[in-house]
């Protein structure tokens, strides 16, 4: 059975009676088509009634869903000829961070994006999503070796943030975030951004600076969990749900505020409810903003860059 959040069930619900109606009427051979037609139109008009009013820890709450799609479904419904490389040439191969090369309408692109896993065993092999300081190494040296041969970047951002555990911050997991960011910021090559689900603090920021960054309806962006907000202003996680609203980390929200570019719509119930159409909306999205991209030089595309992250946070005293 797929997880239900609680703000879901009363759409399950219905869509489980209509089911039982749909099932009864084949096997006795009755006339039900006027009543799960009426149930039908009253799931839409319900689930359209829930989701265009979701509260920011709702969205939280789907941003996180664990039917959600991630990078290499995206990868293999929008991209062809996907080959990935492994390894920082340092350390070690990070599982959390994908990266490589594939082609969109016969164009070769640079790919990088973190990776969660679905069962248990694939949640603690790519570590809940969660880099290590090896894998933003590894995709700034694919992305650098793109960059060599003129590939533009897309990068697709989901993780909670950068693993904070002691052999992570030995390793240089502070310098591997700020040497990204940096690097990053002077690619000469086109940079799209993906937000799909969660975009956690320095860990997202990592592979998170772009010309465009767009960002899926129902993803969350911000500097720190609502979790870990919560338990440093309120000494209680409990309170995860206020300090969502106080941090406006929602796609509505950025986008008000100059830190995105473009919201993605998802289709009604969110990207897991239809990764197809969810994924011809990202590929549509990103070749726009490509078709224009491609068309500017690379001094102007990096000076444009660093202007369009300068301007964040500029604020006037009265």
């Amino acid at each position: 059975m797929a997880f239900v959040l609680d703000f879901e069930k009363p759409i399950v619900e219905l869509e489980k009676k209509i089911e039982e109606l749909k099932a009864a009427a084949e096997a006795g051979n009755i006339e039900l088509e006027d009543e799960i037609k009426r149930l039908t139109q009253k799931v839409e008009k319900l689930r359209k009634e829930i989701y265009q009013n979701l509260t920011r820890w709702q969205r939280v709450q789907l941003a996180r869903h664990p039917d959600r799609p991630y990078t290499l479904d995206y990868i293999s419904q929008i991209f062809t000829d996907w080959v990935e490389f492994h390894g920082d040439r340092l350390f070690a191969d990070d599982p959390a961070v994908v990266a490589g090369f594939a082609k969109l309408d016969g164009e070769t692109f640079t790919i990088v994006g973190h990776q969660k896993g679905r069962t248990t065993k694939e949640k603690l092999e790519r570590n809940f999503g969660m880099p290590h300081p090896e894998g933003y190494r590894k995709a700034m040296r694919i992305m650098k070796l793109g960059a060599r041969f003129g590939r533009p970047v897309i990068s697709f951002v989901d993780t909670p943030g950068a693993f904070p555990g002691i052999g992570a911050e030995e390793r240089g997991q502070a310098l591997a975030i700020a040497e990204n960011i940096r690097d990053m910021a002077v690619l000469p090559v086109p940079i799209i951004v993906v937000v799909t689900g969660e975009g956690g603090s320095g860990g997202a920021l990592a592979i998170g600076v772009g010309d465009v960054v767009l960002m899926l309806e129902h993803a969350i962006y911000s500097v720190i969990s609502p979790e870990g907000c919560a338990s440093i202003l309120w000494r209680d996680a409990k309170y995860a749900p206020d300090a969502a609203e106080a941090l406006k980390l929602t796609a509505p929200d950025l986008l008000e505020l100059g830190v995105i570019d473009e919201i993605i719509p998802e289709p009604p119930g969110g990207a897991h409810r239809d990764l197809k159409l969810t994924a011809e909306r990202i590929k549509k999205a990103i070749k726009k903003h490509y078709s224009r991209l491609k068309k500017v030089s690379p001094d102007k595309l990096i000076r444009k860059r660093i202007e369009k992250y300068g301007k964040m946070g500029i604020y006037k005293e009265e």
